[in-house]
């Protein structure tokens, strides 16, 4: 049999974690907001840079499909960080390592803000996709410092704090690119992390809880070059060939170097996580249900700022017909009238709003982030009545009918505006409901580290998600015909993409849902009442075996 550390001390009682208890509400809301407040720069980062990625693509015209990079790199650089410094907060403090990974998120954006090099910009946000474990550290403190009873409610409104952002980003985004250029954004978000972070470092206590373990650090190597070398196969594997010897080196590689870190893992005495927990069915089917149902969330953002942005097809056939006139003056001398051009597109395309980035924002985003903020705590309120494990499952139904009404609707922005504000029901119950079934599921020493396992599975499936889209957009390009005096040319227009290409992408999406989904039904706990990851006074915290015959350790909900 195999055992997990035990919770609570051998009488019973509750460890001194630094729990606030009788601490004013004041107080703790204050500490709470404080620290989502904190965690606010991944989210705002992910939804300004995505929605701003037509903007972005004009200072980079040369990188082509490789500008999905700029989101790529986050989950890449951000998903390989999430068990390190998961781990470190475990062992040096958890407070500790969030204001850390905040410095380094100041230090890219600034590396973004000053340069117009593709390399130096790529560096910036590698640097700043540190701050990703920020979300996964909150989760922690969350639990570690609140009172027990404003545990699930926490880490609620930990999860509604992407809502807030979602919609303070796309405005705060739309006036700083509508007004200046896309550089402002991270001028601000390095402006915004600053400001919080000496705020962080006085009024947010330490959590007490500490593991007596040494870091691992050839588990960090194997686990992050193995998701690594995966996630360029499945970007560039369209470009290279997807079956040739040398394009599936790179995916043979990355599974042999995460087969290894099992294997390595399995064999230390200190490993970067306990094998038997992560291989739980109480915590590997949360981590699975996390990596499918969150390439429905990444994909619905990233093409709905795509979508909207790109010009309508009648604005984009005036643009090119300027362009074929200017150029023809410049090069030849020739004063062509624009009826002259004769233009068409194979094949058309019938999305296309030609919106400001300001304008993605009241039109869809606003929609989809109101109802998600609203949505996250009330996750977390059906977890304390009836638990974790039916929000997940609404959260993926949800996903699910979304992504079919994507597919098969027309491609308007009513429908993208009505359809999204469904999906933040999606959004808010998933967010909520995961962390709270993990925080269920592990002991609080190892709340770190599991945490960044769960950062790693949302990573790695974003990463994913954003590879394969740009593989089957890239497959579905719009070529424009220009006939000019009875000659005939065509060239593909560069990040315009036929409906078909995005709609097998929402097709992709729904199915990866449905798969989350069969993986949600298949939870074992979470079907009573969390309290935040409390165990029974007296109850064995030790007698879980990996087939799942005995739990992790009980808990009242439980």
């Amino acid at each position: 049999m195999s055992t997990i550390p035990e919770t609570l001390p051998p009488d019973g009682q509750e460890s001194d974690t630094g729990r606030m208890d009788g601490t004013s509400r004041v107080r703790i809301f204050a500490v709470l907001a404080i620290i989502v407040l904190y965690t606010e720069v991944t989210p705002l980062q992910f939804v300004m840079v995505s929605a701003a990625l037509q903007k972005i693509s004009k200072s980079f015209p040369t990188v082509g499909a490789n500008l999905n990079w700029t989101v790529i790199i986050v989950s890449l650089a951000g998903g390989a960080a999430m068990p390190l410094l998961g781990k470190m907060g475990d062992v040096w403090g958890k407070k500790r390592i969030f204001v850390g990974a905040g410095i380094f998120f100041v230090i890219g954006c600034l590396i973004c803000a000053m340069t117009d090099d593709w390399t130096l910009f790529l560096i910036g946000r590698g640097l700043s996709a540190l701050a990703l474990p920020t979300q996964i550290l909150a989760y922690g403190l969350v639990r570690d410092l609140l009172p027990r009873k404003y545990v699930p409610l926490g880490l609620g409104i930990t999860a509604a704090g992407v809502g807030f952002s979602g919609i303070l980003a796309p405005v705060i985004g739309g006036v700083l690119v509508d007004n200046f250029d896309w550089h402002a954004m991270f001028w601000f978000l390095a402006i915004f992390a600053l400001v919080m972070t000496p705020i962080v470092i006085f009024l947010v206590p330490e959590t007490k809880v500490r593991v007596q373990e040494r870091i691992d650090p050839l588990g960090v190597i194997l686990l992050s070059g193995g998701v690594a070398l995966i996630l360029i196969y499945v970007d560039k594997g369209q470009d290279w060939g997807w079956g040739r010897a040398t394009t599936l080196a790179w995916l043979i590689a990355g599974i042999v170097l995460a087969a290894l870190f099992f294997v390595v893992e399995s064999r230390l005495r200190t490993p970067l996580i306990d094998l038997k927990i992560l291989l739980n069915p109480r915590v590997g089917i949360v981590m699975l249900m996390a990596l499918f149902g969150i390439v429905m969330l990444t994909y619905q953002s990233y093409a709905m700022g795509y979508m909207t942005q790109t010009p309508g097809a009648h604005d984009l056939q005036e643009t090119v017909a300027q362009e074929v006139v200017a150029q023809a003056h410049q090069s030849a001398g020739i004063n062509l009238p624009m009826s002259a051009v004769k233009i068409f597109f194979d094949p058309g395309y019938t999305y296309g709003n030609g919106f400001s980035l300001l304008q993605f924002a009241a039109h869809i985003s606003l929609f989809n982030t109101v109802v998600a903020m609203i949505c996250g705590p009330l996750a977390a309120i059906l977890a304390r009545r009836i638990g974790a494990r039916i929000p997940a499952i609404a959260s993926l139904a949800v996903m699910i009918g979304v992504g079919v009404a994507f597919a098969l609707a027309p491609y308007d922005w009513g429908t993208y505006a009505a359809l999204s504000a469904v999906m933040g029901i999606g959004f808010g119950f998933f967010y909520a409901s995961a962390p709270i079934l993990l925080v269920d599921a592990v002991p609080e020493d190892q709340q770190g580290i599991t945490a960044g396992m769960f950062g790693i599975a949302t990573a790695l499936g974003s990463g994913i998600t954003l590879s394969v889209a740009a593989a089957l957009l890239d497959n579905s390009p719009v070529r424009a015909h220009i006939d000019v005096m009875s000659r005939a040319v065509a060239q593909t227009i560069p990040q315009v993409f036929a409906d078909s290409g995005y709609t097998t992408c929402f097709w992709f999406a729904t199915a990866a849902a449905v798969i989350g989904l069969a993986f949600a039904l298949l939870l074992r706990h979470g079907r009573t009442p969390t309290t935040g990851g409390a165990v029974l006074a007296g109850e064995p915290a030790s007698s879980v075996t990996t087939d799942g015959s005995a739990d992790i350790p009980k808990s009242s909900s439980e």
